[in-house]
């Protein structure tokens, strides 16, 4: 008969729960900050809710009205150089974090407030009503709060989709050694979100300082915490990864003040990642000012249930208990913060001259210009200035070596890490076999083996700890994605949240990233490995992309690009490219000009644009049909860095357009290349702009098939004889 041996968890999972001698063992300055702190928070949800009432609020205000402990709670432990990020509701863990840089000594619950909180409220309001003066310029609106230099790096509109970036912040953190450590808070509905899990698997894993907060509100938006999961206590899921966990009331400031204690004490100590379980309660709607019950999904007694035990009143109390505060004191407190707030909202509101009595506006002058709307999607070009920058025409012979193209993808990187201690190269398998699964990590592992990290199979959480990174600014992140059909598990990291940061948060911040992505065309691995996924990047918002066809340009190329402070996708043809053997630069520190085409072939009957492996079929294909085409290698595909002076050039010469790539139709490059093209020029085109691509199917396993699906030398013969 079998039998069975109860196994134990290798990790830590209890429950903390305050007494009165735990009361009566806390600071008075630290039992007086939470309550300055908690009433502060209120008192800004509550007029942030007045506002939305009256339609002042542009999309939805997410409160955080009777969760107030678990954001004061858990940032009194920290400084300044920690850092958090949030979800949608995260006003409290924004303003905690805010007043904590700002008056790290604490508070006084009888002083008056400084200059430096009424700023701190007058900037998070202005930005949640969406102007100029607030701390993204008005662009992140209530779910997108940043203020980088308080450790504040960003509130999140996708549900968990700010998790993985505070791993990259953990762990810039410790490989920089210093012991300061990153919290990511979500609520209960993250805790069902793949990215949460992988980012749980990839902190242990790696043994990274960071803390995923968990508030259990009990309800994601109406959908009970016990409808949605088979285990309510959220924080048993870190036994499953080796993460030691805590469970605590969120109503009790002291209660997690102390788990968060013990959790920071265990990081900074070196242990690597924790979760803290706080069960609290939203006493609103997921927005908005009516409380849950008026939508019917709980009933008005859970809600005064939960109201008994606010987080404020628990704290006051204890406080008049001991004789610190005096009860008129509190009440002068709750005042005060109410009356700061009133005083503020007279800066930003006023009454409405064609409104009814009390129906109030923003005042006009706040507002953003509707010219600021596209400024910071991307960083500044750089000047290049003390690089060596060369055009192709500038090698010699002397200057060149023969080389497979895989071979100087390794070469380059090597010698950029060689040279910049702050690029780490991460992705699946760079660290093993010669070089990841193609050889284009060759040599990085044994000669940094700190900055070359193997990752799991989680595409969504180490691209996002990319984007920590870069969002970090102490560390430049080289993540590999092994296929191009991978962008899809990690699309929200790499579009919602990568892509965008820079212009979400205001548009002043750098966000350095270089991704590589292979393409998996002509290699026989079917449909959901061959994609070209240029189209995809090229039309969201906030990437840069670069398309080098010959080992020399790779080489320049990513200098170049790894100059910019934006996210860079790098596109690597596999069977296409990888193999072949090319003529290479010696001189691995060069940079090709920014933004510059290379003309291949020049010609007078049509212009041919293309990029990656399809220049060379071009050029093949233009001799096979005795047509005098010239022939462009774009190399910088995005909308922004294209060389649209060459093409211009091109066209006003030739009057006839061909784009020629080798990716499906559906998700084409050249489909909003035409039509840019056809606004930009088309009183010099002669015929409509022809497209050759890959047929609408994604290449199957087949080989006759494959080469079925693909764009072929024979189809742009075709193309160059229909217009020409």
């Amino acid at each position: 008969m079998a039998t069975t041996t109860r196994l134990k968890p290798a990790a830590q999972w209890v429950e903390l729960r305050t007494t009165k001698s735990d009361w009566d063992a806390a600071d008075p300055a630290l039992l007086q900050t939470m309550l300055v702190q908690l009433n502060l928070i209120r008192a800004f949800e509550e007029y942030v809710l007045e506002l939305a009432g009256q339609k002042l609020i542009n999309g939805p205000a997410h409160s955080s009205i009777g969760q107030e402990g678990g954001a004061v709670g858990s940032i009194l432990p920290l400084v300044s150089a920690d850092q958090i990020n949030g979800s949608h509701r995260g006003h409290h863990q924004f303003i905690a974090k805010a007043l904590g840089h700002i008056q790290p000594d604490g508070f006084d619950a009888t002083a008056e407030f400084s200059p430096a909180v009424r700023e701190v409220l007058y900037r998070t309001l202005s930005e949640i009503a969406g102007l100029a003066d607030g701390y993204c310029n008005g662009r992140g609106g209530s779910m997108h709060l940043q203020w980088t230099e308080a450790g504040a790096m960003g509130t999140n509109a996708i549900v968990g989709g700010a998790v993985p970036f505070a791993v990259g912040f953990g762990w810039a953190d410790r490989h920089a050694k210093t012991d300061n450590v990153a919290f990511s808070y979500f609520g209960d509905g993250a805790m069902n979100i793949g990215s949460v899990l992988e980012s749980f698997n990839l902190a242990a894993a790696w043994t990274v300082p960071t803390c995923f907060f968990v508030e259990n509100n009990q309800y994601a938006v109406s959908t009970s915490v016990q409808e949605a999961t088979g285990e309510a206590r959220l924080s048993g899921r870190g036994l499953g990864f080796g993460i030691p966990s805590w469970r605590v009331d969120g109503q009790d400031t002291l209660a997690v003040y102390l788990a968060t204690k013990a959790a920071v004490d265990y990081m900074r100590d070196g242990g690597g990642p924790t979760i803290i379980e706080a069960d609290t309660y939203r006493y609103f709607h997921q927005n908005g000012p009516f409380p849950g019950s008026a939508f019917g999904y709980r009933s008005k007694d859970e809600e005064k249930g939960w109201r008994d035990r606010d987080p404020i009143a628990l704290v006051e109390q204890h406080l008049v208990r001991r004789g610190i505060l005096a009860s008129d004191d509190a009440k002068a407190l709750r005042a005060r913060c109410k009356a700061i707030m009133q005083e503020i909202g007279t800066t930003v509101v006023e009454q409405d001259p064609n409104g009814k009595p009390g129906q109030l506006r923003i005042q006009e002058q706040l507002w953003p210009s509707p010219e600021f709307i596209n400024v910071g999607i991307r960083g500044e070009i750089p000047s290049l200035e003390g690089a060596t920058v060369k055009r192709v025409s500038d090698f010699t012979a002397d200057d060149l070596v023969e080389k497979k193209f895989v071979d100087v993808v390794a070469d380059v990187m090597h010698r950029r890490m060689e040279q910049d201690p702050s690029i780490v190269v991460l992705g699946e398998d760079v660290h093993r076999l010669n070089g990841g699964s193609r050889g284009a990590t060759k040599g990085l592992a044994d000669d940094f083996p700190d900055r070359t990290l193997g990752t799991p199979i989680s595409e969504a959480a180490f691209t996002g700890f990319g984007g920590g990174l870069a969002l970090d600014g102490r560390y430049y992140p080289v993540v590999e994605l092994m296929y191009a059909d991978f962008l899809w598990v990690a699309a929200d990291q790499l579009f919602n949240q990568i892509g965008k940061a820079r212009h979400m948060f205001g548009g002043e911040h750098d966000m350095p990233l270089l991704l590589r992505i292979k393409i998996g065309t002509n290699t026989g691995y079917g449909s959901q490995h061959s994609m070209d996924p240029a189209g995809i990047l090229a039309t969201s918002v906030g990437w840069r992309i670069i398309a080098p066809s010959t080992p020399l340009d790779y080489v320049g190329l990513i200098n170049t690009a790894m100059k910019l402070k934006d996210p860079i996708a790098v596109l690597e043809h596999d069977a296409d490219l990888y193999k072949a053997v090319g003529q290479a630069p010696k001189d691995l520190d060069f940079c090709l000009p920014f933004g510059e085409a290379e003309v291949r072939r020049e010609g007078s009957d049509v212009t041919v644009i293309s990029y990656l492996a399809m220049v060379q079929r071009s050029l093949d294909a233009v001799e096979a049909a005795n047509v005098d085409g010239e022939v462009i290698d774009l190399r910088w595909l995005d909308k922004a860095s294209l060389d649209w002076a060459t093409v211009g050039e091109s066209i006003k010469k030739t009057n006839r357009v061909v784009i020629v790539e080798q990716g499906s139709a559906g998700t084409s490059y050249g489909g909003w290349l035409a039509d840019e093209i056809q606004r930009r020029y088309f009183d010099y085109l002669d015929a409509p702009v022809t497209r050759v691509t890959g047929s609408e199917s994604s290449p199957s396993i087949s080989k006759v098939l494959e080469k079925a699906a693909l764009a072929s030398a024979d189809d742009i013969v075709a193309a160059l004889v229909g217009i020409v």
